[in-house]
């Protein structure tokens, strides 16, 4: 473990968060977050220099429209410049003090366990087993093997831009975006939460066109990799959209939860007994009784107690590390497709709805 020359830690301690929520409630948002990373991936190009420079030119006499002008011109390529400097060193900040400096040999990526592209190696894994170990799962550990690190990004960009392949001949609706618009980026988002560890345990892709729900998939050594598809606590409005348009049909919604490849994949259309989770029921956020408006004895009443719409399918790391598990990922996205259509059309206003939510 390498160690740097002052004593003193070298990431800082942040605030822990003073707002305290139900269990439920905060089991339900993790969750959430864990499937839709995209919460968390926020990407500031606030530049306060910038900003300062730009209120300082301002307050110059009129000789600053010329000047502004040339810096204008010059803005987009800075910009560009910093952007691109972000891309090359993205998060490389260690909250090292002057005279600080990391100290250790650095691991160079494995020459040999390497892949084909459009594949996920064992050597990937090892990688993110090793951030589920504290120890390892801070910046100082991870500058040390940032060589590894970049070849396993490289090799799921790989596997990711092969993947977009087969599921743009599936669902036509998903974009063909190359890989660095629908990846998630390895580094958490630690404001708010009491676990610190600065860096995901996964690497994890969104498939989707703008704002339509599409499909979600995450890969994790001890067999965490899993596809997901829907929505998890949607807001107050959505979930009126989709009870409303239950309510008024729920046929179309029922065959597709209730066919047969889809039971296969994710369970039995029907609650469980003891509550636990199956097909789209029994997430943590379901409601015990009749929401409000709907008669407890409503033929779709199992339907209109959810207020996550989700399903989601785990993989052995056996079956991510084979040779052809893009397509078998294709095969749950062919079999979740009917699903995401049918739930995106869910939560479209119909005429009169709009007036009822106001």
């Amino acid at each position: 473990m390498a160690a740097a020359t002052s004593s003193k830690a070298l990431s800082s301690t942040r605030e822990k968060s003073t707002t305290q929520k139900s269990g439920r409630k905060r089991n339900t948002r993790k969750r959430a977050q864990d499937y839709d990373s995209d919460a968390l991936d926020d990407d500031s190009d606030f530049d306060a220099k910038a900003d300062s420079k730009e209120n300082e030119e301002s307050k110059k006499p009129k000789r600053k429209r010329a000047s502004r002008a040339r810096k204008q011109d010059k803005t987009p390529s800075s910009r560009k410049k910093r952007r691109k400097a972000d891309e090359d060193d993205d998060e490389e900040d260690y909250n090292l003090k002057d005279g600080q400096e990391i100290v250790g040999e650095v691991i160079q990526a494995p020459k040999t366990g390497t892949v084909p592209p459009g594949q996920i190696s064992k050597n990937t894994f090892n990688f993110l087993q090793k951030l589920t170990d504290p120890d390892c799962n801070d910046r100082e550990w991870f500058k040390l093997h940032e060589p590894v690190y970049r070849q396993a990004e490289k090799e799921f960009k790989a596997f990711v831009d092969a993947f977009t392949e087969v599921l743009t001949e599936i669902d036509t609706h998903v974009p063909p975006l190359p890989p660095k618009d629908v990846i998630h980026r390895i580094y958490r988002d630690i404001r708010f939460s009491n676990d610190k560890t600065p860096y995901k345990k996964n690497l994890s892709a969104s498939f989707s066109r703008g704002g339509r729900k599409s499909i979600f998939a995450c890969f994790s050594p001890g067999g965490e990799s899993l596809v997901a598809a829907g929505t998890w606590c949607p807001s107050k409005n959505e979930l009126a959209t989709i009870r409303s348009n239950i309510a008024r049909s729920s046929d179309r919604f029922r065959q597709v939860i209730s066919d047969l490849e889809f039971v296969a994949l994710f369970g039995e259309a029907k609650p469980m007994k003891d509550g636990g989770r199956r097909n789209i029921f029994g997430a943590d956020d379901e409601l015990k009784v009749a929401p409000k408006g709907f008669d407890k004895d409503h033929k779709d009443i199992d339907l209109l107690k959810c207020r996550t719409f989700a399903v989601v399918h785990r993989f052995k790391d056996s079956e991510v590390l084979a040779p052809d598990f893009k397509n078998k990922l294709g095969e749950v996205a062919a079999v979740v497709q009917p699903f995401v259509h049918c739930l995106n059309d869910l939560m479209t206003l119909q005429e009169g709805d709009d007036d009822e939510q106001d």
